[in-house]
């Protein structure tokens, strides 16, 4: 019963873009362009609620497949809560490790505070520390495939 309810309603959606596609191809770019300079967005607009809708429809499933799916199997639930732990731990440390930078920076004409330098230079911080992970482990990796044959 839901199969069949996904197929029609994959089906209208399909149509439904089909429809826009056309529309916005009948204007013509040169049309398009300048309606929207003039703030005109209704050709392009039912479009783009098309595709913010499939794109909310296909981030709704993941959500709840991948939470399914974590729940019935306890053995991903539990590499999959060590991974959230090691990011947090990860987060915590660039945390603690970066500082706030003495120099004034601004963003959108104000001033930025202390707390969001602090923040953006724990980002880049996490991030390093990611990447030479990753990097690590790719290499970790390859060398493990060449000797192991």
């Amino acid at each position: 019963m839901l199969h069949k309810i996904l197929k029609i309603l994959a089906a209208i959606l399909g149509v439904l873009g089909l429809i826009f596609l056309v529309r916005i191809i009948a204007e013509g770019d040169d049309a398009i362009k300048s309606a929207a300079a003039m703030g005109d967005t209704s050709i392009v607009d039912p479009f783009a609620y098309v595709a913010y809708f499939i794109m909310v429809i296909a981030i709704v499933f993941v959500v709840v497949f991948m939470l399914k799916n974590l729940f019935t199997n306890t053995a991903t639930l539990k590499n999959t809560l060590i991974g959230v732990g090691i990011f947090a731990a990860v987060l915590i440390i660039a945390y603690m490790v970066s500082g706030g930078d003495p120099q004034t920076y601004l963003y959108g004409g104000e001033a930025v505070s202390e707390g969001e330098s602090h923040m953006v230079g724990a980002g880049l911080i996490a991030f390093y520390i990611l990447i030479v992970t990753a990097a690590v482990a790719m290499l970790f990796s390859g060398v493990k495939k060449i000797t192991s044959r």
